[in-house]
């Protein structure tokens, strides 16, 4: 008796999981078919590049002598990245934890940290926009430029 219920167990499982795959197959199909599939597709992509673009340019970088603001853009910077990477926005990510970087006090050991928890390609596309964000963050007005805070974390990330 329990072999048959087993067995009837593993059936209705299967006969489940085939519905279920077949559902899912059924309605990607349907959403494929429609004539504005490819547009909004297409439409949504443009949209967030416009929005990742405007996201980039609106970045306002902290005073580096303002130990308390550079901290909380550090932590603000890690968080968004962090996100933006998590919703397969790498770009983004990276953008934002290159910011992250570039203010933080000890970046080698944040980098060290970030090579063992960041997928290579991720890891290697931060290290090669670390130089554009460093350079971008001592181009800002409040950027401390003049001040010795942004001079320390220019030889910091190098």
């Amino acid at each position: 008796m329990t072999m048959v219920s087993k067995t009837a167990l593993g059936i209705a499982a299967g006969i489940f999981g085939t519905l279920f795959v077949g559902y899912c197959v059924y309605f990607d199909r349907q959403r494929r078919k429609d004539p504005n599939f490819k547009k909004k597709l297409r439409e949504r992509r443009k949209a967030n590049k416009v929005k990742c673009a405007a996201a980039k340019e609106k970045t306002k970088y902290p005073d580096l002598r303002d130990h308390e603001a550079v901290q909380q853009f550090f932590l603000h910077e890690v968080q968004l990245g962090e996100e933006l990477l998590t919703q397969g926005d790498v770009e983004g990510g990276v953008e934002h934890l290159g910011n992250a970087v570039s203010v933080c006090g000890q970046p080698n050991q944040l980098l060290q940290v970030l090579q063992q928890t960041l997928p290579p390609n991720v890891f290697h596309l931060l290290l090669e926009r670390l130089p554009v964000v460093t350079q971008r963050i001592m181009e800002q007005p409040s950027g401390g430029g003049g001040g010795g805070g942004g001079n320390l974390v220019e030889d910091d990330v190098e």
